[in-house]
């Protein structure tokens, strides 16, 4: 299976200014599989640690942080000799031992010889829980379901992914019933890699369904496992009312619809939580599109997105007819799949910034602003081939933005400042 971060651990391999890296994302995302597969790629030998129920490697780290003493520790565990210039150290489950986090500083200052990747399916909630390790010692990347593109790519369709990246939207024309076929069906399998392997290998819609399930299990068992006792039912109501916060024409989160009288500061702890764990996506809104856009951040006013959009359609039930024929209840929840995919396929793209926008009166939303550090450009997000846009058109001519997106089931087009961007290819949204 083939992911774009190959080539973000390629480059960073090769930097002159390489510091060990640490890889977040939620559970199952395929964190594990990235650092092994690009050890198999890249270098001679990989040393392979799982701190979880490790008490050997808990011991090693509490002792001291000796860098040449560590390294001899773990050659005697693995039994393998530990080369800086051929060997990928991995560390797994890092967040476990927090010494070990610890110990990454001394390796970037005395050591920064050695190649180390590390990743923790909770390793977000740690650091916000104060374990230690100081900040500009280590490098990050963030990994997310599969793209799209990535999607493309292995279910055998690369040519299309290259079509893609090429941004030949003629030939993209002519072929775009193969997208809108390949795009309905993500919306259903989504870009977990189990998942979406397991399609690949057997094409069974409720094979799928049955390991998105298998998932959503382990998220729960990890609240139960994980979360301080006391927000655990919080984060259970807040995770299940996330799809019928998504369907609400204006898709801000209303603590209210979670549970009756609810405010801000009885879920907020939760919300950090699902954040932290990367299961949900937080959007916030900005009350005016101009630069930095963090200073304009409304910090009361979100939407929250989930890690995945076939979890998402798991969530709600949805069966595969219901995406792949005309059907009401894929028309009634259409737009907020559609939004879904957009935000997920957005998070993607690294050092952009995401927020959407909403004037005081709320008569005029943009579903999403986003900052690629050179512009700001509004985006508007519509499920089929409808192009009315009365929310973009009045924040045009408030701010007339030199670029604005509307991105639909539709071919690209241009319109001096708007263009037309297909779904499919709202990856190439910084690219135009």
């Amino acid at each position: 299976m083939y992911r774009i971060a190959i080539e973000k651990l390629k480059r960073w391999k090769e930097s002159k200014n390489r510091k060990p890296l640490i890889i977040e994302g939620a559970r199952q995302v395929g964190k594990t599989w990235l650092m092994k597969e690009f050890g198999k790629l890249y270098y001679s030998d990989t040393v392979y640690i799982n701190f979880d129920s490790n008490s050997t490697m808990k011991e090693l780290f509490d002792s001291d942080l000796n860098v040449e003493r560590i390294i001899l520790g773990l050659e005697l565990y693995t039994g393998k000799k530990i080369d800086f210039n051929n060997t990928l150290l991995i560390f797994d489950e890092i967040q476990e031992v927090p010494k070990a986090l610890s110990s990454l500083k001394y390796f970037c200052e005395n050591a920064p010889e050695y190649h180390i990747v590390c990743a923790g399916s909770l390793l977000g909630i740690a650091l916000h829980q104060g374990t230690s390790f100081p900040v500009g010692k280590v490098d990050f990347l963030k990994l997310y379901p599969l793209s799209f593109k990535e999607f493309l790519i292995a279910t055998g369709n690369e040519r299309f992914a290259d079509l893609l990246d090429k941004q030949d939207y003629q030939m993209i024309t002519s072929f775009k019933q193969k997208y809108i076929d390949a795009l309905k069906t993500y919306y259903f399998v989504g870009g977990m890699p189990e998942v979406v392997q397991n399609f690949v290998l057997n094409k069974d819609y409720n094979e799928v369904r049955s390991i998105q399930k298998r998932i959503f299990l382990a998220y729960e068992q990890d609240f139960s496992k994980h979360a301080p006792n006391e927000i655990v039912p919080k984060i259970r109501m807040l995770w299940n009312n996330i799809p019928s916060q998504l369907v609400k024409e204006n898709k801000k989160f209303i603590y209210g619809l979670v549970r009756e009288g609810a405010r801000a500061k009885d879920y907020e702890t939760a919300i950090m939580w699902l954040s932290d764990c990367g299961l949900v996506h937080k959007v916030s809104r900005i009350n005016a599109p101009n630069n930095p856009l963090k200073v304009y951040e409304d910090l009361k006013s979100f939407k929250l997105f989930v890690v995945d959009i076939g979890l998402l359609s798991c969530m709600v039930g949805f069966h595969q007819q219901v995406l792949l024929e005309k059907n009401d209840l894929f028309v009634e929840f259409k737009g907020a799949l559609t939004e879904q995919y957009v935000c997920q396929q957005l998070k993607t793209i690294e050092d952009l910034g995401i927020y959407y926008y909403t004037n005081d009166r709320g008569s005029c939303e943009i579903d999403f602003i986003i900052d690629t550090g050179k512009q700001i450009i509004p985006v508007e997000v519509k499920a089929e081939i409808n192009l009315k846009a009365k929310s973009l058109k009045t924040y045009q001519e408030k701010f007339t933005p030199k670029l604005s997106i509307r991105t639909a089931m539709t071919d690209f087009k241009k319109e001096e400042t708007l263009i037309n961007l297909p779904l499919y290819s709202i990856e190439n949204i910084v690219k135009l």
